[in-house]
């Protein structure tokens, strides 16, 4: 399962790459509209980018939620365990291991409640205020989310009990400088 390896960070580039042509769209609309050239700013004024604000929004959230999911899966997500790192092997394992399955079932429970609620939206009238999308695509970011984020806290505790080792992130570490330090070595000789 490669393709898996790197989907949450696929997904969070794209969104924010997105996120960003179309804030930078309306901001060179919205600049561009009041200059006073009479043509320009006339045919500028008729088009609407008022659907800009909240597609971006939506796409934020989208990417808090798969945000979520890498966190887990490199490390970083926000964990409390200062008292589990001061017990001894044996009991930090455990805990260790209980920590990330209790993870695992709140996500899978959040995105069985996220996918039930969306379900129900699905068969309903409601849209999105300016973009008129029905509500439940919107919505959908919550049991998808959660339920990669189960993905991943499932996939760490199968690692930590096969290998001991947790996902440990690096601050110092920047991927893909190795392979460039070695091009630029490999230049200079």
């Amino acid at each position: 399962m490669k393709f898996l390896d790197h989907l949450e960070e696929w997904l969070i580039a794209t969104l924010m790459a997105l996120a960003t042509i179309v804030v930078f769209i309306a901001v060179v609309h919205r600049y561009a509209s009041g200059l006073a050239i009479p043509v320009v700013q006339d045919a500028l004024i008729k088009i609407n980018t008022s659907w800009a604000q909240e597609i971006t929004i939506y796409m934020f959230i989208w990417m808090a939620k798969f945000g979520a999911a890498y966190g887990v899966r490199t490390g970083i997500h926000v964990g409390v365990d200062v008292l589990v790192n001061r017990m001894n092997t044996p009991w930090r394992n455990k805990f260790i291991v209980i920590g990330l399955l209790a993870g695992a079932l709140f996500t899978g429970i959040v995105g069985t409640l996220g996918a039930k609620f969306v379900y129900e939206l699905s068969h309903t009238t409601s849209t999105s205020e300016v973009l008129e999308i029905p509500m439940w695509m919107v919505y959908s970011a919550v049991p998808l989310g959660s339920y990669l984020m189960c993905f991943r806290f499932l996939q760490v505790a199968w690692t930590f009990l096969k290998t001991g080792e947790l996902p440990k992130h690096d601050h110092a570490h920047v991927e893909g400088l190795e392979a460039e330090k070695e091009d630029i070595a490999g230049a200079k000789i």
